[in-house]
């Protein structure tokens, strides 16, 4: 009896020695990764260094949420008047690299980045950032700490990303030394699963043209496209207004776009529209903002930098055998601008932005099937091998320093800026292309080049005054609403619509100066109806064969219509515009006035009475 329970106590002091002997073991002395064994006191400088990996891995991984999958966004490349974007899109004082986008020549670019990409720069960025762990604390404590190179391996899964680390660490104090050679480290993120969600948006954006259909759809609501309006008067908008008007509706619609999920609750059955049919887990946003980089470019009949006129029909002799008078319109647009596109959670975001693009009042697709070989498949503006010497002057050959840019091929690469007058830089080889020059206080000049065989070219460029336009009619202050337009010989056409604008640009030159002045008329067009039959084919198959047609008549009912300004003054005058004239600043034209038009036949005489009228300009100081 005796002999077992003194067997008992021999057994629990065994295993109480052996307890202390592994808790001694474990505390005194901590093995690393590859039998590498660190002496307890030095533990924390290790755990320190584990630290530095999982920050810099947590900074990376933000990043490269906020900018698109790149950790590096790389040079900045500019863009240019003729496409406003760079390669970044500046959201909140933070550039993002975009993912599709017009260059400043005009080229499409594609930069998305892989996922292997994105591993590699988050990997480059945790290599980068632990060369600047801050190991002073423990210096001040008597340790020395070596650290070789850091080789770093990156992992995006969808809910982590982990880092492998294999840079060579020793660590030393009091003739004690600890080593450790892997460093290892998971973050919880869903950079993985966000990054491929904005990968399926992106590939359904580029194959269905989504955002630029619903940019076509603003287009038509709120610029003026295609329609008529019945008036014997112009229609008139400002070129700002209309601007300013679409950047708005851009705004206001880009935001309300959603994807098909349960992050939102739409006010009513109308709000289906704006529903992406792509179904989502998490919460995407789409947005873009009037202030960002964004082009605007209108084209058609009467269009300038200032107003957009529509001129009305019906208003020349003999329109009184028509019945009316109307306004017909038709603008075109090309129109690009960013979307930033955002993929988020309560803790997490992915972003990425892509250009726009209305082409012609056209989204881009549909217009790129069409018409492929009209975008060329190279980038001139990354081959220029001609050297060329651009001289500005102005009319007194004094040197004018301009911005410089050459278009070729439908693409137009920025040269650079002229110093004292001179530019010598190198261009792209091409046969007549065209030099582009811009400068405060002269008007653009275009001027054929051919750099293959030239290499000198002479730029005289005129410079533009700003002159307040007043106009007299009948010898009295206008009194109404007028359309000034100077057409200068080189094709340039400047227009004032007073009184909301009164001022305009104009440089030394030969120009016609025409004035309409519109005031209220008497005129109404009474209500009528007339019947119009047209030959259709016969109904049965040998009638249609044999091409059989029969008369069908139809009633058009025109309603009364009230005319409510039309033509009651102006003329026109062809004259040359020194510069000695345009410094004054203030130019007073006068044009007689008509009687006011009661009747379609009064309003045809003005038209007549028009083409033989003069209107007479002087200059004064203002």
């Amino acid at each position: 009896m005796n002999f077992s329970k003194r067997a008992q106590v021999s057994i629990y002091i065994i295993i109480a020695i052996v307890l202390v002997v592994g808790i001694v073991v474990y505390f005194g002395v901590k093995q690393g990764l590859g039998g590498e064994e660190i002496p307890f006191e030095m533990v924390p400088v290790f755990d320190y260094y584990q630290s530095c990996v999982e920050q810099e891995t947590a900074t990376a991984v933000k990043l490269a949420g906020m900018q698109g999958g790149r950790v590096a966004i790389g040079d900045y490349i500019p863009g240019s008047e003729h496409a406003p974007f760079s390669n970044h899109l500046n959201f909140l004082g933070s550039p993002i690299k975009y993912w599709y986008y017009v260059s400043g020549n005009g080229l499409i670019k594609e930069e998305v980045p892989s996922k292997q990409e994105m591993e590699r720069e988050i990997a480059d960025y945790v290599a980068e950032g632990l060369k600047h762990c801050d190991f002073e604390y423990f210096y001040r404590q008597g340790f020395s700490v070596e650290l070789g190179e850091a080789e770093v391996d990156v992992e995006v899964f969808d809910r982590k990303v982990i880092v492998d680390v294999n840079s060579d660490m020793t660590v030393s104090k009091e003739g004690d030394v600890g080593r450790k050679t892997e460093h290892n480290a998971e973050v919880t993120s869903k950079l993985g699963k966000f990054y491929d969600l904005a990968r399926e948006i992106y590939n359904e954006e580029m194959n269905e043209a989504l955002l630029e259909k619903y940019a076509a759809d603003v287009l038509y609501h709120y610029a003026p496209v295609d329609g008529v309006e019945i008036q014997c008067g112009p229609e008139i908008w400002l070129t700002s207004d209309v601007i300013s008007e679409l950047k708005e509706g851009l705004e206001e619609n880009f935001r309300t776009i959603k994807f098909k999920g349960s992050y939102y609750e739409l006010s009513g059955d109308d709000r289906e529209y704006f529903v992406w049919d792509k179904g989502v887990d998490e919460a995407v946003n789409v947005m873009y903002a009037k202030d960002w980089p964004t082009k605007v470019e209108i084209f058609g009949e009467g269009v300038d930098d200032e107003i957009m006129i529509a001129e009305a029909m019906g208003t020349q002799e003999g329109m009184g055998a028509m019945g009316f008078c109307y306004v017909p319109y038709h603008f075109v647009y090309d129109v690009s601008f960013p979307a930033l596109i955002q993929i988020f959670d309560t803790e997490e975001l992915f972003q990425f932005p892509v250009v726009v693009v209305i082409d012609k009042n056209m989204p881009r697709n549909a217009l790129v099937s069409e018409m492929p070989f009209e975008e060329p498949d190279f980038d001139l503006c990354e081959v220029k091998t001609e050297e060329i010497v651009v001289n500005i002057y102005d009319a007194n050959l004094n040197e004018v320093d301009a911005n410089v840019s050459y278009e070729c091929f439908k693409q137009r690469c920025r040269l650079g800026e002229s110093k004292n007058g001179a530019l010598s830089t190198l261009a792209p080889a091409c046969v007549n292309g065209y030099l582009h020059l811009r400068a405060d206080g002269y008007a653009d000049k275009k001027q054929l080049f051919s750099t293959n065989r030239e290499r000198f070219a002479d730029v005289i460029l005129e410079r533009e005054h700003e002159v307040e336009v007043e106009l007299k009619v009948g010898g009295s202050d206008l009194d109404g609403t007028a359309i000034v337009s100077f057409a200068r010989d080189d094709g340039v056409v400047k227009t004032v619509a007073l009184p909301e604008i009164e001022t305009v640009k104009l440089s030394e030159g030969s120009y016609e100066i025409k004035v309409y002045v519109y005031g209220d008329s008497g005129i109404v067009i009474p209500a009528s109806s007339k019947t119009e039959c047209v030959d259709v084919p016969r109904g049965g198959i040998l009638s249609g064969l044999f091409g059989a047609t029969k008369e069908e008549c139809f009633d058009i009912n025109v309603p009364e219509t009230k005319i409510e300004y039309a033509l009651i003054g102006g003329g026109s005058l062809n004259t040359y515009l020194l510069e000695t004239e345009l410094e004054k600043g203030h130019a007073v034209l006068g044009v007689d006035k008509f009687a006011k038009p009661n009747s379609l036949e009064d309003l045809s005489k003005n038209f007549e009475l028009f083409e033989t009228k003069k209107l007479w300009v002087e200059f004064d100081e203002i």
